[in-house]
């Protein structure tokens, strides 16, 4: 019988092959999708007669993609293990309530509160996660019913325990949050208005997370259950544990949106998160992950998020209407998917 060091060592062989061969088509969609926002940005100056380029709006697009970014980090670890998680959008709001209504039955404010909001924020979020996934892992009912019905009750609670409205923050503690910025006195000087705390945290979000994916073991588990989840079985991976987790991990950063938000708008709202879960899912297409499974990166998520936050911003400042922009952002998300299949097809080893 093989030492169990051995079995880990040759497991984790396997899986290692399955990231590699995952980061390699990665790569490609991550650069192209550079090469092209760097385009579209210089076309897009040029159209708006260098209006884009400037640092308020550049400051002002990061800004609105911090939100989305965060949610399809959660929902890329998701997507690489063949699933899909459309309960998100419903999270936030149903996680923006629960933490001004906690916040405001605080008798302490401050940093403690900020903590303490946080932390029960994440227990909801992740609590989502775990009832997303065991229909999922233990009676392998799709994840696209069984989170359609999440994102149904959390949204029916939230409107609930909100009465159908905003629940306003009562303390000031969030406000930097949402609308604070660091280095403003520093950066003042070249026209930025500062780094938005908000963009911070999605930074954080993403490299962390982007860490976890690219460099662990379970990160390779994600990308080999992905690749093919029974042979992923057999060599010996945890595949309900790891699927549970990755489930938790996008309720988790659905909280942590949900807390942004909250903070931004000084409440916790039941429509704050209507269409999140669509843009999320669109950001991770774009940033190249693939729908199938096995493939993807978080950069490239990030990448997808923002060539879609540019594209918003532009049209917003070309006064495209919104039903257009829809339009729009629906073409970019089969050009995405039609691009990488000719890709597999005529440019995979």
């Amino acid at each position: 019988m093989a030492e169990p060091g051995t079995v880990h060592a040759e497991l984790d062989r396997e899986a290692d092959k399955a990231r590699a061969k995952a980061a390699r088509g990665s790569t490609i969609r991550t650069g192209g999708i550079v090469v092209g926002l760097a385009v579209l940005v210089v076309v897009v100056n040029a159209l708006t007669h260098g209006h884009f380029l400037t640092p308020g709006n550049l400051t002002n697009v990061l800004r609105q993609i911090t939100y989305n970014a965060i949610l399809a980090v959660g929902q890329t670890f998701v997507i690489i293990t063949a699933g899909i998680d459309l309960s998100v959008g419903s999270l936030i709001e149903l996680t923006g309530v629960v933490m001004a209504t906690f916040a405001n039955a605080m008798p302490f404010g401050g940093f403690f509160l900020i903590v303490a909001t946080l932390i029960v924020g994440l227990a909801v979020g992740c609590a989502a996660g775990i009832v997303n996934a065991i229909p999922v892992v233990r009676l392998n009912l799709p994840p696209f019913i069984t989170t359609l019905a999440m994102m149904l009750m959390a949204r029916g609670l939230a409107f609930k325990l909100s009465h159908g409205q905003p629940v306003p923050l009562k303390s000031d503690a969030f406000n930097n949050i949402g609308t604070g910025y660091l280095m403003s006195g520093l950066l003042g000087h070249i026209g930025l208005p500062g780094i938005p705390i908000a963009v911070l945290w999605m930074l954080a979000i993403v490299v962390v997370f982007g860490i976890v994916l690219a460099r662990t073991r379970f990160g390779r588990y994600v990308y080999a259950i992905g690749g093919n989840e029974e042979a992923a079985r057999l060599a010996g991976i945890n595949v309900p544990l790891t699927k549970t987790l990755v489930y938790v991990i996008s309720g988790g950063c659905a909280a942590v949106a949900g807390m942004l938000l909250m903070a931004r708008f000084s409440s916790g709202s039941p429509q704050t998160g209507i269409g999140s879960e669509l843009q999320s899912i669109a950001a991770v297409v774009v940033g190249g992950t693939s729908l199938m499974g096995g493939r993807g990166v978080i950069v490239g998520t990030f990448f997808g998020a923002l060539l879609i936050g540019v594209l918003n911003n532009v049209m917003d400042l070309i006064n495209i209407e919104s039903y257009t922009q829809e339009i729009v952002l629906g073409a970019v998300i089969v050009l995405a998917v039609v691009l990488d299949e000719l890709r597999k097809r005529y440019l995979s080893a």
